[in-house]
């Protein structure tokens, strides 16, 4: 598996029925469990997760994100000065954020009632050995 993080990209078709969505360069195969998140408002900011082993696969099924990485260095003592790569998700683009062990992530709704479907590759009890979380400003001071 790639250990880098990637965004597979997707397409759709429409026509008189409507509209068709894919990302069929995606795979479901290391896929284990799902779940969607739903933000409240566009003012909370999940910030930082992370996990050494464990990767996510994020897709945007409703309104916008902002999503943000960093290569972890050391999870004991991170650096504050890490790359941030920023992507955008929104439902309009059928697209995939691949985001392997090794980086944390954080992310903001752009736009109310956004909704994020999460994929993972870990149960729910082996993640929850391999979560690392560090508090929302460490890398970005102002999202």
């Amino acid at each position: 598996m790639n250990k880098k993080h990637e965004l597979i990209l997707g397409d759709s078709f429409s026509d008189d029925r409507g509209i068709l969505s894919f990302c069929n360069n995606f795979s479901l195969k290391p896929i284990v469990r799902f779940y969607e998140i739903a933000p409240k408002d566009i003012i909370n900011i999940r910030a930082w997760q992370a996990h050494k082993e464990e990767s996510k696969w994020f897709y945007c099924t409703k309104g916008a994100f902002t999503v943000n990485l960093v290569k972890i260095d050391s999870f004991e003592n991170p650096s504050d000065d890490l790359e941030i790569y920023t992507y955008e998700l929104n439902e309009e683009k059928s697209q995939i954020l691949y985001i392997p062990g090794g980086y944390a992530n954080g992310f903001k709704a752009k736009l109310n009632n956004s909704k994020l479907m999460v994929f993972s590759d870990f149960n729910l009890n082996d993640s929850k050995e391999d979560d690392y979380r560090f508090e929302t400003n460490k890398w970005i001071k102002k999202w």
